[in-house]
């Protein structure tokens, strides 16, 4: 017989969309993950039915915030016209997602296959498959550089963006030193950034929510070796103007951070453990995080990352209680997302299959209000 744990793992959100109301609070009580449904069973009696009445049941994501950022479907955004039946392209495969439900789309390049027009899509083109799809851009992963940062600008405000940011780390170092040296940086492209309209972000991998090395004894080229027990990226919320730099958290990627980085040796040379909280990292400072990318894992201790990414849903994160928790439901925006969604030349429309479930998932939660 499997013991308690296993059984949670297999258990997951998924299979409790289906619940009623009493199997859900047993569950709940059991400190396992519950998503309410779109249509809830509020009460069975007469006097349960009292208890509840005055509430109603409102989409916890609305749903013309529901997004996807393209790199999970970058397979069929970039595929040669084929006879798979799977769409390829921009105008094909946006088409599908608006079908599916999506109202949004983040970017992750603006290039598809020459083949279907000849040349390259311009953006003007691009901007015009959003429209007739009633599609928005919401953001997109770019080169953040002073450099060309006026054409990217340019090309946002061409797709109708309001956002504008990167899949990369700012600084990607663990100094204090290299940190301060982007913020300088990022303050300036944020005002930049917001002269035009838009709002200037980064997006989070795990090492962005690790130790940064900020004191101690010095290695050979005289860089600390130890660390105050400060984290980079929130470092760089403090070190950042509220009003020019803003954030998109990964919320798998902040869970895997949670798992890896929990320990760091201090100044003195002694261990010592923080846990990272991703919903308390947000909670107070809300409104600088317009953006998630909405990824789901299922727990593995057997991987480096401590879990595997799965269709959104399908997984062990508590996205109900981190939405809810977090508030603001109107300002955030949640894209979909799955590094791995592509599923090669044995199965060419498996990221369009993903990003159909997902949404179905997405779109069930439900909170309640009065």
């Amino acid at each position: 017989m499997e013991d308690n744990a296993q059984q949670h793992r297999r258990f997951t959100r998924r299979d409790v969309f289906t619940a009623s109301a009493s199997a859900a609070a047993v569950l709940g009580a059991a400190g396992l993950p519950i998503l309410a449904t779109a249509t809830p069973a509020l009460a069975d009696t007469e006097s349960e039915r009292n208890r509840g009445r005055g509430l109603r049941a409102e989409p916890l994501i609305p749903s013309r915030n529901r997004g996807i950022i393209l790199y999970s479907v970058r397979d069929r955004i970039t595929a040669a016209p084929d006879n798979t039946g799977v769409p390829y392209g921009f105008e094909r495969v946006l088409a599908r997602l608006a079908e599916v439900g999506y109202k949004e789309i983040e970017f992750a390049g603006y290039t598809q296959h020459t083949s279907i027009l000849g040349r390259q899509i311009t953006p003007k083109e691009i901007r015009k498959i959003l429209d007739d799809n009633g599609l928005v851009a919401n953001g997109t992963h770019t080169q953040i550089n002073p450099a060309t940062f006026d054409k990217e600008m340019d090309i946002a405000q061409e797709l109708g963006m309001r956002n504008i940011g990167t899949g990369g780390d700012p600084a990607n170092t663990a100094y204090k030193s290299d940190w301060d040296a982007a913020a300088d940086t990022w303050n300036e492209l944020g005002r930049r950034a917001k002269a035009r309209g838009l709002r200037l972000y980064t997006h989070n991998h795990d090492a962005a929510y690790g130790f940064m090395l900020d004191t101690g004894p010095s290695d050979a080229n005289g860089k600390p070796t130890r660390s105050s027990g400060q984290r980079r990226l929130e470092y760089f919320f403090d070190k950042t103007d509220p009003r020019y730099v803003f954030f998109e958290m990964d919320i798998y990627w902040a869970y895997v951070a949670r798992y890896k980085h929990k320990t760091y040796t201090d100044r003195w040379g002694r261990q010592q453990t923080d846990l990272f909280d991703p919903i308390l990292t947000v909670a107070p400072r809300t409104t600088r995080f317009p953006l998630f990318h909405a990824k789901d894992g299922n727990r593995n201790t057997a991987v480096p990352d401590g879990h595997d990414m799965v269709v959104f849903g399908e997984g062990d994160l508590n996205f109900q209680q981190f939405f809810q928790t977090i508030g603001e439901q109107d300002f955030h925006h949640a894209n979909w997302e799955h590094d791995g969604a592509p599923g090669g030349p044995n199965a060419p429309g498996q990221s369009l299959d993903f990003a159909t479930r997902s949404y179905a998932n997405m779109a069930e939660l439900t909170i309640y209000r009065r």
